[in-house]
C-alpha cells in the first residue's frame, strides 16, 4: 500500500477579500493534492503566520494596503521549507525583479488563468523556478552586472550579521532613551541576563563598546528603523 502524499500547504496573502476568497475556493476545490493552511491580508499577520503554518507555497500580492510586500519577503522566507509566488497586478518589471532576487520562485498575473495558478504552485512545489524568459534574462543580466561593480561596504557587512531579535532590541534600546537594562528587558519580555547576552553579541558585531556607542551608531546608520 502506497502512503498517502500530504497536500501542498498553501498560505495566501492579499489585502483584498474577494482575492483571498476566489483562490480559497480554487485551491480547497484541488482536495487532497493542495489546500489553503492560511490567510493573511497584511504585513504583519502574513509575518504572524508563516511561523504557525509553515506552508510549501505562498501565493503573495506585492502591494498590502499600500505597503511594499518586499520588505517582508525575508521573514516569509525564513524557514527551509515556504517558497513564494508572486501573484500580482503590478506591471513594473523593476518591482518584479526585485522580488525575484528577494527570493521569489515564481511570477503571476492576476489575469492568469486558474489553472495556471494550480499548476504553477504545483511545479514550485517539486522545486521548479516559474519565470518566463524575459524575467529570467533580465534576472541574470542584473545579477552579473551586480557581482561586477560590487564594492563591499563594511559597515552594511556588519549590520547583515545581525538577526531580526538582534535588529528589535537596537531599536528597544535606541527607543528607550536610556532606560536601564531591567527596564529594556520587560519591554522585551527577557531576563537582564539574556538582554546582556544580547547585547554582547551585537557589540561584537557592530565593533561598539558599551550601549551609548550603541546608541549614536544605531541613530547613525537608522538602525531602529531597519526591523526585519
Amino acid at each position: 500500500m502506497q502512503p498517502v502524499e500530504k497536500p501542498i500547504g498553501v498560505m495566501l496573502v492579499d489585502d483584498h477579500q474577494t482575492m483571498l476568497w476566489g483562490l480559497s475556493r480554487l485551491i480547497d476545490g484541488e482536495k487532497p493534492r493542495m489546500q489553503v493552511v492560511g490567510t493573511a491580508r497584511n504585513c504583519e499577520e502574513a509575518l504572524e503566520q508563516v511561523d504557525q503554518v509553515i506552508p510549501d507555497v505562498i501565493l503573495l500580492d506585492l502591494d498590502l494596503g499600500g505597503k511594499s510586500a518586499l520588505d517582508i519577503l525575508p521573514g516569509l522566507l525564513s524557514n527551509s521549507v515556504s517558497r513564494v509566488l508572486i501573484l500580482t497586478g503590478e506591471r513594473q518589471q523593476k518591482t518584479l525583479d526585485l522580488a525575484v532576487f528577494g527570493g521569489a520562485r515564481g511570477v503571476l498575473r492576476k489575469d492568469a488563468a486558474a489553472e495556471q495558478v494550480l499548476q504553477t504552485i504545483e511545479r514550485m512545489h517539486h522545486g521548479e523556478l516559474c519565470l518566463d524568459n524575459e524575467t529570467m534574462s533580465r534576472v541574470f543580466a542584473e545579477f552579473v552586472d551586480a557581482k561586477r561593480t560590487h564594492k563591499v561596504d563594511p559597515e552594511a557587512e556588519k549590520q547583515a550579521a545581525l538577526t531580526c531579535k538582534e535588529r528589535k532590541i537596537i531599536h528597544t534600546v535606541v527607543d528607550g532613551n536610556g532606560a536601564s537594562n531591567k527596564a529594556l528587558a520587560e519591554r522585551l519580555f527577557i531576563t537582564e541576563h539574556t538582554l546582556r547576552n544580547h547585547l554582547t553579541s551585537i557589540y561584537q558585531k557592530l565593533g561598539v563598546s558599551n550601549r551609548l556607542e550603541l546608541y549614536v551608531y544605531a541613530v547613525k546608520h537608522q538602525l531602529a528603523k531597519a526591523l526585519c
